[in-house]
C-alpha cells in the first residue's frame, strides 16, 4: 500500500485528496482509496445509514459492504465508480484521477427535453449562463476554429441582429481548447450575441457532441426544442456537407416567428441520440489529456488524447479538438485520413436531423 497526494477531476471539478493506493491481485492498476471525508469534498457523495448518497442518488450499504472499510474509514472509489458505471482514467505516476459521467445520466438529461444550463466566459473572462436567457428562444451554436464553420460566426451573428426584436438570441460556443484560438474568429464577427468559450469541453460533454457546427434550438422555458442537428449557416462548405443553409435559415426563422420548431415534443426525444460507454470514457480520458497537457506532461497526454481516439472515434470533436494542442494540423492530412476512415466504415461526418435539408 502506498500514501500519495492525488488530483481528482469528478466530471470536471478538481480537488486534492490524500489517498492509498492498493494493489490489485491481476497486477492490473492499483485501487485508490479515500477517507469517507474526501469521498465527499471530492466526489460529493456522503456516507448515510443507507448507504452513499448524492442528490437523489444512493448507493445501498449492502452494495458498497465490501469496497468500504469502516475501521480505517475509507472506501475503494475505484470500486465504487465501477458500481455506479462511471468511467475512470488515471495517470498516477502524474497523481491524478478523472471520474466521467455515465452516457445513460448524460443520454437521460437530454432525453427529458430540459436544456443543461451552463456557464462560461467569453474571450474577455466575462462570465455568461444559458439561464440568463430564459424567456428568449436561443440557438446554441457550437462551432471551432478548427471547423470551416468558423466563418459562418459573422452570419450567426447577422441571424441574431435580425431576429433579435422576436424574443431571439444566438449563443455561440467554441469547443476550442484555447481562448487565443477562437478569439480571432470572435473578433471578426464582432457578436453583440453572448460568445463563449469551452475551453474544457464541458459543455460539449453536457450536450454529447460529436462534431461541429452543431446546434440546439432552446424555447423561451428552457426546453430543447430541437436537439443536436448539423446546420451550417452559409453555403461555404455546401459541397462537403450537401446541406442548404437557406432551408435551415427558413426553418429557424419560422420558429421564431411562428412557434413552429416542426418537432414535437416526443419527436424531440426521439431524434435526441443516446451516448454510448465508450464516448463518455473517451471524454474522461481527454478530460485527464487536458490536464496533463496543462501540467507539462506532454507524453502521458498524448498516450491518454490517443486512448480517447480509438475508443470513440466518431467523436470527432474530443479527437480533432486536441489536434492543435500536439502540434497536428487539425485541417491537414491527418485529419483527411481520418475522416476517410471514418466515411468508409459508414459512420457520419455530420448529422442533420430529417426534417428541413
Amino acid at each position: 500500500m502506498a500514501v500519495v497526494e492525488l488530483t481528482v477531476l469528478d466530471d470536471h471539478a478538481e480537488s486534492r485528496v490524500t489517498a492509498e493506493l492498493r494493489p490489485t491481485e491481476d497486477g492490473a492498476h492499483p485501487h485508490i482509496r479515500l477517507s469517507f471525508p474526501d469521498v465527499e469534498r471530492a466526489l460529493g457523495f456522503t456516507r448515510k445509514p443507507q448507504g452513499w448518497c448524492r442528490g437523489d442518488v444512493c448507493v445501498p450499504a449492502a452494495a458498497v459492504a465490501e469496497i468500504e472499510d469502516p475501521a480505517a474509514g475509507t472506501l475503494d472509489v475505484t470500486a465504487f465508480a465501477a458500481l455506479l458505471d462511471r468511467p475512470v482514467a488515471s495517470e498516477l505516476a502524474a497523481g491524478v484521477v478523472a471520474f466521467g459521467a455515465t452516457a445513460g445520466d448524460r443520454s437521460a438529461v437530454l432525453a427529458g427535453g430540459t436544456a443543461p444550463d451552463f456557464t462560461l466566459p467569453d474571450v474577455d473572462g466575462v462570465p455568461h449562463s444559458l439561464g440568463e436567457l430564459r424567456g428568449r428562444k436561443v440557438a446554441l451554436v457550437f462551432w471551432a476554429s478548427w471547423c470551416g464553420c468558423r466563418y459562418d460566426l459573422p452570419e450567426w451573428e447577422r441571424r441574431h441582429a435580425e431576429l433579435a426584436g422576436e424574443g431571439f438570441s444566438v449563443l455561440s460556443i467554441a469547443v476550442d481548447r484555447r481562448i487565443e484560438d477562437a478569439a480571432p474568429w470572435i473578433a471578426e464577427a464582432a457578436p453583440t450575441h453572448p460568445a463563449l468559450v469551452d475551453v474544457d469541453g464541458r459543455v460539449a460533454d453536457l450536450y454529447q457532441l460529436l462534431n461541429v457546427p452543431t446546434v440546439v434550438w432552446v424555447d423561451e422555458e428552457g426546453r430543447i426544442a430541437r436537439p443536436n442537428d448539423t446546420q451550417f449557416a452559409t453555403d461555404l462548405f455546401r459541397s462537403m456537407s450537401g446541406l442548404d443553409s437557406a432551408k435551415a435559415l427558413d426553418a429557424l426563422r419560422r420558429w421564431v416567428t411562428t412557434g413552429d420548431s416542426g418537432l414535437g415534443p416526443e419527436t424531440v426525444s426521439e431524434l435526441t441520440r443516446t451516448g454510448t460507454a465508450e464516448q463518455q470514457q473517451a471524454r474522461t480520458e481527454a478530460a485527464l489529456a487536458l490536464w496533463l497537457l496543462r501540467h507539462g506532461r506532454q507524453e502521458a497526454a498524448e498516450r491518454h488524447f490517443t486512448a480517447a481516439a480509438e475508443l470513440a472515434p466518431e467523436d470527432v470533436t474530443t479527437w480533432r479538438s486536441a489536434m492543435p494542442l500536439l502540434g497536428v494540423d487539425p485541417m491537414g492530412e491527418e485529419y483527411f485520413a481520418r475522416r476517410t476512415a471514418l466515411e468508409e466504415a459508414g459512420v457520419p461526418i455530420y448529422r442533420p436531423l430529417p426534417d428541413w435539408q
